[in-house]
């Protein structure tokens, strides 16, 4: 139980302290509590679900870019894992609208 409790403390360290560099959740513009709280569990399915697209899409676009294409591969990878780890985060939370876990470029864009 102990490991468990560390792992996920670190888990939650890692994906709350670099979210404070990212702009707000898109759910976090509407209005009401239940409008919130419904937008955010989307959001986190949306996002746990669709994470690992990230692993594709992300060195298309450096390709599209001109970039390194490692570079890409690299950076799709962490997308992949830090949305899906956010996803995650916000299904559990989604009762607690004054909790936001902002992603990078506001997650999984489909």
């Amino acid at each position: 139980m102990k490991k468990f409790t560390r792992m996920l403390v670190v888990l939650v360290a890692i994906a709350v302290l670099p979210a404070v560099a990212f702009a707000g959740s898109p759910w976090t513009m509407e209005s009401s509590y239940g409008d919130k709280a419904m937008g955010k569990l989307e959001f986190g399915i949306k996002n746990a679900l669709g994470g690992w697209t990230e692993i594709l899409t992300e060195p298309k676009a450096t390709l599209d870019a001109d970039e390194n294409v490692l570079v890409g591969i690299g950076q799709g990878i962490w997308n992949a894992a830090f949305y899906t780890v956010g996803g995650l985060l916000h299904i559990v939370t989604f009762p607690i609208t004054s909790l936001d876990v902002p992603l990078p470029q506001n997650g999984v864009d489909f």
